[in-house]
């Protein structure tokens, strides 16, 4: 088959599972594989052969995540379940002020606490959030709003343990600890320097809280959260929100007050350490048989979840871990499916040749190729509306080539996960969530949640490119 036709059939697979998503409202998993089947027999190859590959590519794609993924949500969930998260935006409160709450909750949502579903994370902290907005300043609404979607977002696909960050690792062969390390180095100033960019945006006539701000629901009674949290949907996968989160939010026991907050986090953050340590000692070639078992992400993120299913016993007890587990294995199976059909695209697009015809196009130069990675990201998320699927199916069309390119692979994650951040719009329903739990009319989310994430996504290119100068 000619170069033309496989592209064209690729384009045709690609905007199909689009359509397919948008239009007609089907789930992205079916989407997906129903591109990877169309692909595959399109080009030539048959239907024993495309079925082959489409399954060999999610088994190997699960080989390399599935056990991240599922400790990594379990170990989210069991601290939604204690409280932790609110208790930590009340310590944050406290220990920094509220002047500097929009960079210290920004950069908290950001790393440590990937393994919270975003949609859980903004339930919980939101109305503690949106009570000292006044406090902040001027514009505090706005800047916190800002602050949460552009954290939430950013850590998804940028930073170990999210879940983006892990697939787009796995997809293109990337050691999830090198993922976390660079991935760190890009978030941190990322998300500092665009909160930044937007409230200077702010303090210069962006936000109108006549016309920008509403009223937000159950704000008089208490209970709007409550409210919303039925309604919340985890953007990044389409599934639903966590069913016990108001158990955690709004039931807190003398018991869960009691648990020393750091004490909460510490297998979280052990298990953080660990991956780092792990990937540090690789690179500079100390592989002692002992660090690399601590230091492989699986061990450690076992270690942490054990670790966490500890503490959450003195914290909400043993009924309280088993809602936490129940919880994170019905959040859990979406995500994998969703990753592992990403795998099938990747192994499609590969077996049918694509990756060699598009090799031709990018040149070997060391800035092109990461623009283009960021643009097929970028364009994907604004036809989708999802952060996560678009750097999937973006990672999944670039794989085939990533060799080939002759940059580090972790710049080209990297860099189709900041394309993949840009323009958050109304088709996503984190837009919906923000612009409901922080007061913010449309016209209002647009500039925190479309316009702040967009200016996110852009940063974080800038970074990807200055990372590449010394890589």
């Amino acid at each position: 088959m000619s170069d033309t036709a496989i592209l064209i059939n690729t384009a045709v697979a690609v905007l199909a599972a689009v359509l397919l998503i948008v239009r007609f409202k089907v789930n992205p998993v079916i989407a997906l594989i129903i591109g990877s089947i169309y692909l595959g027999l399109s080009t030539g190859l048959g239907v024993t052969k495309t079925i082959e590959t489409i399954t060999q590519g999610f088994g190997d794609i699960m080989v390399e995540v599935g056990l991240l993924v599922a400790f990594g949500v379990l170990m989210g969930s069991i601290l939604n379940e204690t409280g932790a998260i609110s208790r930590l935006v009340e310590h944050l409160l406290k220990t920094f002020g509220p002047k500097r709450l929009p960079y210290t909750m920004a950069l908290a949502v950001s790393t440590a606490l990937q393994t919270i579903f975003l949609d859980v994370l903004l339930v919980i902290s939101a109305p503690l959030a949106r009570r000292i907005a006044p406090k902040i300043g001027q514009h505090g609404t706005a800047r916190i709003a800002t602050a949460m979607a552009i954290a939430g977002e950013v850590g998804i696909v940028l930073m170990v343990p999210g879940v983006g960050a892990v697939a787009l690792a796995g997809l293109l062969g990337v050691p999830f600890g090198k993922m976390m390390i660079f991935g760190f180095l890009v978030v941190v100033p990322t998300v500092l320097i665009s909160v930044a960019i937007m409230s200077f945006f702010f303090s210069r006539g962006f936000w109108k809280a006549e016309s920008d701000e509403q009223l937000v629901l159950g704000e008089e009674t208490g209970t709007g959260a409550r409210k919303l949290e039925a309604a919340g949907q985890d953007d990044e996968v389409s599934t639903g929100s966590n069913g016990t989160a108001p158990a955690a939010v709004n039931v807190q026991t003398q018991q869960q007050r009691e648990t020393p907050l750091f004490l909460l986090f510490v297998p979280l953050l052990t298990s953080l350490v660990l991956i780092a340590g792990g990937a540090v000692s690789e690179m500079l070639g100390y592989e002692a048989g002992w660090i690399m078992l601590i230091g492989n992400p699986v061990v450690a993120l076992l270690i942490g979840l054990i670790g966490t299913i500890l503490v959450a016993r003195s914290a909400v007890g043993q009924k309280g871990v088993d809602r936490g587990i129940a919880s994170g294995f019905k959040e859990s199976g979406q995500i994998l499916l969703l990753t592992g059909v990403g795998g099938s695209l990747a192994a499609t697009v590969s077996t049918a040749g694509l990756g060699n015809i598009l090799g031709g196009f990018f040149s070997a130069s060391t800035v092109a190729p990461l623009v283009v990675v960021w643009g097929i990201a970028a364009l994907l998320h604004i036809a989708v509306g999802s952060v996560t699927l678009s750097g999937i199916t973006a990672a999944g069309l670039l794989a085939p080539i990533a060799p080939t390119l002759g940059i580090d692979p972790v710049l080209i994650a990297l860099a189709a996960g900041s394309g993949a951040l840009f323009m958050v719009h109304v088709t996503s329903n984190t837009f919906w969530l923000l612009q409901s739990l922080f007061g913010q009319t449309v016209r209002g989310a647009l500039k925190t949640v479309s316009v702040g994430v967009s200016v996110a996504s852009i940063v974080a290119l800038g970074m990807v490119m200055i990372l590449n100068i010394f890589i």
